[in-house]
């Protein structure tokens, strides 16, 4: 079954002091363009987190995000308590007169005031972190499923519609064909020449047979039933079907190519169309 590229998954964690929430979002790619964002205490467990999504995800343009709430009043970053008496006691030296509020203000401004604790990671925690990261893997996969669902019945309609064209397309080959031989006979008789009657029935055979579409209406139809055996088994990818519409362009541009036949042209355009769309889609599939 197929899924489609694009999708969207998310999940929460409750922590006893922050929110955690992981978004992963994507988009259709030739290949993985992986985009990571996650909070500088986390970061040594990035590649191992690319590896997941990688292996889970396999292709697209994916961005994957960490998101950290802070739940409870206390905080990582600190007011640097002598290093801003430092500063206030430097700027009464210059302005003696100032207030010491705006002094303050001032000091609090000035590099270093402030400190950050570094966080280490929690252990216990991290494991909690990774089920949420499952958790919103397993919502993105569910969501390309559903999307890849909706692909294949787009598919199949556009593959009736491709075959329907060439049905009628074939009921119109004996008018095509009778066609062709009145304009060669009245091309014929117009040059007012004696022509030798087996002759140009062994040269008109030959060029009727140059005409022919039977060979490509075979290989077509082939082309479609191998399109749809793929997007139902089990190792249906974009890529093998990207290159099965390329096989059933070759043969629709040869029936437009032999056809010779306004209204069958017109119906050649029509199938065009119809694996335009198809192609369109193929580009979602991962």
């Amino acid at each position: 079954m197929i899924q489609s590229m694009t999708g969207f998954g998310k999940a929460t964690l409750q922590l006893p002091t922050k929110k955690i929430t992981v978004e992963v979002k994507s988009l259709n790619s030739k290949g993985l363009d992986l985009n990571v964002r996650m909070p500088s205490v986390y970061r040594e467990m990035e590649l191992g987190l690319r590896n997941q999504i990688a292996t889970q995800l396999e292709r697209g343009k994916i961005d994957f995000a960490i998101y950290v709430e802070n739940t409870t009043e206390q905080t990582s970053t600190k007011v640097n308590g002598p290093i801003v008496k430092n500063y206030i006691a430097q700027l009464k030296e210059v302005t003696p007169n100032a207030d010491e509020t705006e002094l303050m203000k001032m000091a609090v401004r000035m590099p270093d005031a402030l400190k950050t604790e570094r966080e280490e990671i929690d252990e216990n925690d991290w494991e909690e972190i990774q089920k949420t990261i499952g958790e919103a893997l397993q919502n993105i996969q569910n969501f390309r499923k559903d999307e890849g669902a909706s692909l294949e019945k787009e598919f199949n309609l556009r593959i009736s519609n491709i075959r329907k064209f060439m049905e009628e397309a074939l009921v119109l080959d004996p008018e095509r064909i009778q066609s062709i031989k009145e304009r060669l006979q009245t091309a014929i008789s117009e040059l007012a020449v004696n022509v030798d009657e087996n002759r140009f029935e062994q040269e008109l055979i030959y060029y009727l047979e140059k005409l022919d579409i039977t060979e490509e209406k075979v290989r077509l139809n082939n082309h479609l039933d191998y399109f749809l055996q793929t997007i139902t088994g089990t190792e249906a990818n974009g890529r093998k079907l990207g290159f099965i519409t390329q096989e059933m362009g070759r043969e629709i541009n040869t029936m437009g190519s032999k056809s010779n036949h306004a209204q069958m042209q017109k119906l050649v355009v029509m199938m065009k169309d119809e694996l335009e769309k198809i192609k369109e889609q193929v580009l979602n599939v991962l």
